[in-house]
């Protein structure tokens, strides 16, 4: 390939790397020998040619489309390119007009970046300051974070941990302290004693923490809240027994035993790669009657608590939701509805599916940041003693 095209693909895959894709050298490589082969007649045949190698899961297309759109920014470039196979360097900027993520704009602009982390060096060499720093990412919308932000995010979702939360079972173990008097075991002993001593052996209930089903929803509207869900989930799983996970959009998917894997990035791979509808639409109804039908008595025994993550709107206008939330309710022993849209102050359940769906729920949360998912915690290490009755209230 002659002239500085290739230099400029080299370059727009590294853009894509910082930005938060997983494209390494060779598919660097394989994308200047697609466009050789393929050629650039014109600007669609460029994109569709670069998508199909570097972008390899369909949550990586909304990151893709924004950096071709900021990289690659006019027509006439392209069309340059196509007659002359030989190109300017891209220019790293970005039409006023069009809203384009800060990953992707740091990631075109590393050294800005730089300088303006490198004059914050002393800043955060005060401990007050750098406090103050963390409290910032803390609190920070997980739609809003930089790829930088977006990785400390997930490191601290990482260490965090569920405290043991146990509930009394139907079985009994032996206790000294314990009120029920063990039969079996009494008699037991009496019969190694020749039956003229008959100690009474004592049993309590015994304690076990309880499962934790989840369901995540995977749509478009959910993709950024749902990836940093799924690394929430992975620390979950690793720390506990019983956790079983299912991602829904249009169709639902056990990812349990994928999330399973010690390595997170392995885990996550491989829950991609089962999940055929991500970023797609969301059918809430359906998703619930497959769970309920074909997986609600494997897992939801033992009084287990079930996460629902999802902003409630459905594609199909809560049809049959109402009766499937009714159905899991009753099946679970506590219903947490989490809700990134109650982020907004005085939100109001105005779509027929959130409408469809509250009345079956035992908590409503929301679920945008690292403060929510930590006050996710707390309240998930704290068993429900009751029913709380539900009443629609506005977001804190």
């Amino acid at each position: 390939m002659s002239g500085r095209l290739a230099a400029n693909v080299i370059h727009f895959a590294r853009v894509l790397r910082a930005a938060g894709l997983p494209v390494g050298t060779g598919q660097a490589l394989d994308a200047v020998r697609a466009v050789e082969q393929v050629g650039i007649e014109g600007r669609d045949d460029f994109y569709w040619t670069l998508h199909a190698v570097l972008v390899t899961r369909a949550d990586q297309r909304a990151l893709f489309d924004e950096a071709f759109a900021l990289f690659w920014q006019t027509r006439r470039l392209i069309s340059q390119l196509a007659q002359t196979h030989r190109g300017e360097e891209a220019e790293d900027g970005h039409d006023e007009g069009s809203r384009t993520s800060r990953r992707v704009a740091e990631a075109l602009m590393p050294e800005t970046v730089a300088e303006r982390r490198e004059d914050k060096v002393e800043v955060e060499r005060d401990a007050a300051l750098t406090w103050s720093e963390r409290e910032r990412l803390q609190a920070m919308d997980f739609e809003e974070m930089s790829a930088e932000e977006l990785r400390r995010a997930r490191d601290l979702v990482a260490r965090m941990r569920l405290p043991i939360m146990v509930l009394p079972t139907r079985r009994l173990e032996p206790s000294t302290l314990g009120r029920a008097v063990d039969m079996r075991a009494t008699l037991r002993a009496s019969m190694r004693a020749g039956g003229d001593v008959i100690r009474l052996r004592r049993a309590r209930r015994k304690r076990r923490r309880p499962p934790i089903v989840v369901l995540c929803d995977i749509s478009g509207s959910m993709s950024r809240y749902s990836r940093m869900m799924l690394h929430f989930l992975h620390a979950v799983t690793g720390d506990r027994d019983r956790v079983h996970s299912f991602l829904f959009g249009t169709r639902l998917t056990n990812v349990t035993r994928h999330l399973r894997h010690r390595d997170v990035d392995h885990a996550l791979a491989r829950v991609a790669e089962s999940v055929e509808d991500w970023s797609g639409g969301t059918r809430i109804g359906a998703c619930l009657h497959d769970f309920n039908r074909h997986w609600s008595r494997r897992v939801l025994g033992q009084g287990a608590l079930v996460l629902l993550i999802t902003d409630g709107l459905d594609r199909e206008a809560g049809d049959g939701l109402a009766a499937e939330m009714r159905r899991l309710h009753d099946s679970c022993r506590r219903l947490v509805w989490l809700n990134p849209l109650l982020r907004f102050e005085g939100f109001q359940p105005k779509s027929l599916g959130v409408r469809a769906m509250l009345p079956y729920v035992d908590d409503f949360r929301p679920v945008h940041s690292l403060d929510s998912l930590q006050a996710l915690v707390d309240v998930l290490s704290r068993p429900a003693h009751h029913r709380p009755t539900f009443a629609p209230r506005r977001a804190a």
